[in-house]
């Protein structure tokens, strides 16, 4: 494939997951920091005020969809995509390379109790995988200075973050320049393989992300052909 779509003014790669995996493995063995992000309709939503940031993001070097709604409002229907998304077969490549060769990782979360769960996931499931370093971004009380040097300072290959948009977009495209990493993996928090959906209220949350996002998409797609015409 290696299309790419756009959905809410951001440019979005139609990988499968061995094309993304691919090029995420070439990132690993090559400088500068190359800025892979998962996006999901909910991030996107969150981004949608923030032009700036959204122009930040074209300049990523790959940004995938997280889950199938993106791809269903760009009326993409291969059963292959779907399946992979759903499977997040991209994600179980990417730890099963970080385990089998040994490499070293920072994670960046917004809680100690995600973090935590973050460390147990991968303790319980990739235990090839080399921590270098945990640390908590808060929205309120951003320390990018002091997060930049132990980043730096742990000696490591990707940066793994699973925080909310648009602080997790916000962080990278302040500090991509200055980032001693291969790769900055932007995960989000509804990516990270464990959050596995399924209860109730996850059900329910996904189903209201999705009709808001389908009735934004359907009233865009009504605007543009009038702002053609003017």
């Amino acid at each position: 494939m290696g299309s790419r779509i756009n959905v809410l003014d951001i440019d979005i790669d139609n990988f499968t997951a061995k094309e993304a995996m691919k090029q995420f493995v070439d990132s690993m063995q090559s400088e500068p920091l190359s800025v892979i992000e998962m996006v999901t309709a909910d991030s996107l939503m969150q981004m949608d005020d923030t032009p700036e940031l959204k122009g930040g993001v074209c300049y990523f070097d790959l940004v995938l969809a997280g889950d199938t709604t993106i791809l269903e409002s760009a009326d993409i229907t291969e059963k292959r995509c779907l399946r992979e998304i759903q499977e997040r077969t991209f994600l179980k490549m990417l730890f099963r390379y970080i385990n089998r060769h040994h490499k070293r990782v920072y994670l960046l979360v917004e809680s100690e109790e995600e973090g935590q769960e973050f460390l147990d996931f991968l303790e319980h499931n990739y235990r090839g995988a080399q921590i270098g370093g945990m640390a908590k971004v808060s929205a309120k009380d951003r320390a990018d200075d002091m997060i930049v040097n132990a980043i730096n300072g742990a000696d490591i290959d990707c940066v793994i973050s699973a925080m909310s948009s648009p602080l997790q977009e916000d962080f990278v495209t302040k500090n991509r320049s200055i980032l001693n990493a291969y790769v900055w993996l932007g995960l989000g928090k509804k990516s990270i393989p464990l959050k596995q959906a399924g209860t109730v209220q996850s059900r329910f949350t996904q189903y209201v992300i999705k009709k808001v996002f389908r009735k934004e998409m359907e009233r865009r797609k009504k605007v543009e052909p009038q702002s053609m015409q003017m």
